[in-house]
């Protein structure tokens, strides 16, 4: 088996992730270090139907050391600290492996994450707590926030319509328009200004 650099193994893990239907956003054109992924909530969990947005940085060591990982938009998990989105995971902080590469982060370690939350080595205490005490109010919570913050259309920053409405307005606008009989070319500008 012949070693391959650094860089070329992040080059084709990325080109792996992408080959196996995540979007990936890059954070920068010329490096493949810095990038977004669009996550999916695991089937079968409270966290089903919500996508993330996680912020991964590929260290110069990697695949030997791990990536860093972040969810941008909040989500409510005992293993995942609310405010800096960071995630609590043995196999990214501590069993690390070269064997493993992107694909495994995002169809084997964080849909597991999701679906078996660890109260007793928690980020978020107030997740970790109300897990023990209070589990409906749990899913409560988890429900809430997968709503609020990680459905599909949401977009940061939002007045509160989504950017596929948007796009459907702006689509209905031109329609119209170019439905519309105008006798020159300044009636239709006059017309696309208002």
């Amino acid at each position: 088996m012949s070693s391959r650099s650094p860089s070329k193994r992040r080059e084709t893990d990325l080109m792996k992730l992408m080959m196996a239907g995540y979007e990936v956003v890059m954070e920068n054109d010329e490096s493949a270090a810095d990038f977004y992924v669009t996550f999916d909530g695991p089937k079968g969990t409270f966290y089903e139907g919500g996508k993330w947005k996680v912020h991964v940085r590929l260290p110069m060591e990697y695949p030997y050391k791990s990536p860093s990982l972040g969810f941008v938009n909040k989500i409510f998990h005992p293993n995942v600290d609310e405010t800096s989105g960071s995630v609590c995971l043995d196999v990214i902080n501590q069993t690390w492996s070269p064997m493993f590469d992107l694909v495994n982060i995002f169809s084997v370690f964080l849909p597991q994450l999701l679906s078996y939350p660890n109260p007793s080595d928690p980020l978020n205490g107030e997740a970790a707590s109300l897990q023990l005490r209070d589990s409906e109010k749990y899913k409560a919570t988890v429900c809430e926030y997968v709503a609020k913050y990680a459905t599909a259309a949401k977009s940061e920053g939002s007045t509160g319509t989504t950017e596929d409405e948007e796009d459907d307005k702006a689509m209905s606008e031109l329609s119209e328009l170019s439905d519309a009989n105008f006798d020159d070319d300044d009636e239709l500008l006059m017309a696309m200004d208002d």
